[in-house]
């Protein structure tokens, strides 16, 4: 990858050529699989505790394969926190496995906290990056809508930045905006909240536009 500078002074990747593939080896299967993101990923404000991360692995058919999940979701964490977290917190979960899964998941913290969105794609394309040439498949589930009209504008602009950077490399991108920007039941739930994390309502929703946008066939389990 390289990067170049914005005219707002921040930095984007201009291009990316991979240097590793991600492989299933044969025999048994043994899959690690972490999550890593914001309070999103950690399921805050679902009343089960459930979030959308444990409803998916609940609902992955795994057929022969062992798969072992992680959640590493930190409720406030920015795209520059979860750069710096996975490095450290995904290996030792990785440990043993034959395959090393990454489910990546943020961007709510970025546009709250204030950060360009050429420094939020640069992270995001850092992480993926990274993982990519040292033979880590991942997965990416861009951020959700919030019933701000203007914080939104900002979030789809992030959204439509993180989807081009998984599209330049190959990297499987879950749309959670569009769908649920004008959501009867998302926004329902959201105003039941705090007006940005869902219930278990809008979890279950975030859930099923997962399950639902390859997640079976990146997980190779689809045969």
């Amino acid at each position: 990858m390289t990067t170049d500078e914005r005219t707002d002074g921040g930095p984007v990747d201009l291009h990316y050529t991979p240097s590793a593939d991600f492989t299933v080896t044969e025999g048994p299967r043994d899959i690690g699989l972490c999550f890593v993101g914001d309070g999103f990923v950690a399921g805050y404000g679902d009343p089960k505790a459930l979030g959308w991360v444990s409803r998916v692995v609940g609902r992955t058919d795994t057929q022969d394969a062992g798969l072992t999940s992680y959640n590493l979701g930190v409720r406030g964490s920015s795209s520059a926190d979860v750069m710096n977290r996975w490095r450290v917190e995904c290996p030792p979960r990785w440990a043993g496995r034959s395959e090393r899964r990454l489910v990546v998941s943020m961007g709510a913290e970025d546009v709250a906290q204030g950060l360009t969105t050429a420094r939020s794609r640069l992270n995001m394309a850092n992480i993926l990056d990274e993982a990519s040439s040292t033979g880590i498949a991942c997965f990416v589930v861009g951020p959700t809508p919030t019933l701000d009209h203007e914080v939104n504008d900002r979030v789809r602009v992030l959204m439509e930045a993180q989807s081009d950077v998984c599209q330049r490399r190959g990297v499987p991108f879950v749309d959670c905006f569009t769908p649920l920007a004008s959501h009867d039941q998302w926004q329902s739930d959201l105003a039941a909240g705090d007006a940005v994390h869902p219930g278990q309502a809008g979890y279950g929703l975030i859930a099923w536009l997962v399950l639902n946008n390859g997640w079976q066939h990146w997980l190779r389990l689809d045969a």
